[in-house]
């Protein structure tokens, strides 16, 4: 399949695996070491075709490999969440390789889907109905020997979660996840546990809520860890839909060092 070769430019479930807080921060070399990751990485939206297999199949290996389900016929992962139309769906490449995928809903009264809302609907519909809205970032998986190899790949995986919560100014940043990985949400983002552990259709586990408020920690969020910095210019070419005709584009770079330099 012949891709378009256009890219943005830089001007304008994945386990714990993290650093000790000692290394974090701006100017630790754990930062530096992000925002060099960063210059080997695409975000690619995945709409269609042989780049919606590549992660559905990605899914399913990660998965596998962790327990977290059984054997798959066509050794695929997919729900009619994928379909809905407040999900986005992402690639991340490095250096050219599928490394990870992550797929995001923006919860609104108006679009209330998600894999959050399906196991806690009766927490959050409420507060739909009072007006919050929430990011839920959900089917985080990695290829193994990216995964080793790029210690720094849940960071930018979830940079895109922290990027969608700016972009739709989001009550909440939400996290439906395996308790063990509790603690790496809980420092990264400020995650509160706001709900016990329940089933996950399509997953032999059992997942719990986590939040983190957007208005109370996103600055903190960001003084922290910089590498998740992006100028409004990637979140819209990240998460505005293509009008009638428009082609989305197929590859968007990230601009945190690019956006520290221009602060």
């Amino acid at each position: 399949m012949v891709r378009r070769a256009c890219k943005v430019m830089r001007s304008s479930s994945i386990s714990g695996v993290s650093p000790s807080t000692r290394q974090e921060g701006d100017g630790s070399s754990f930062a530096r070491g992000i925002l060099n990751l960063l210059e080997h990485v695409e975000y690619r939206r995945c709409e269609s075709g042989e780049d919606l297999e590549a992660i559905y199949r990605l899914r399913y290996k990660a998965y596998r490999l962790a327990g977290m389900v059984g054997e798959i016929k066509d050794r695929l992962i997919s729900d009619e969440l994928d379909d809905a139309p407040n999900c986005y769906r992402f690639g991340i490449f490095i250096d050219g390789e599928l490394a990870s995928t992550i797929r995001i809903h923006h919860l609104s009264l108006a679009n209330p889907m998600s894999g959050s809302m399906m196991a806690f609907g009766d927490l959050l519909h409420p507060r739909l109905l009072h007006g919050e809205t929430f990011v839920d970032p959900s089917r985080l998986a990695a290829e193994p020997e990216m995964a080793s190899a790029h210690r720094g790949l849940p960071y930018v995986t979830v940079r895109l979660a922290v990027a969608a919560s700016l972009h739709f100014k989001a009550t909440s940043c939400l996290s439906t996840i395996r308790e063990e990985h509790r603690a790496f949400y809980q420092r990264v983002i400020n995650s509160v546990q706001v709900g016990k552990a329940r089933a996950y259709e399509g997953l032999s586990i059992h997942t719990i809520l986590c939040e983190s408020n957007c208005e109370a920690n996103i600055a903190n969020i960001l003084r922290r860890f910089p590498f998740f910095v992006s100028s409004t210019f990637e979140q819209r070419m990240l998460f505005k839909r293509p009008t009638r005709g428009e082609l989305p584009p197929l590859t968007v770079l990230p601009t945190a060092k690019y956006s520290l330099a221009a602060a």
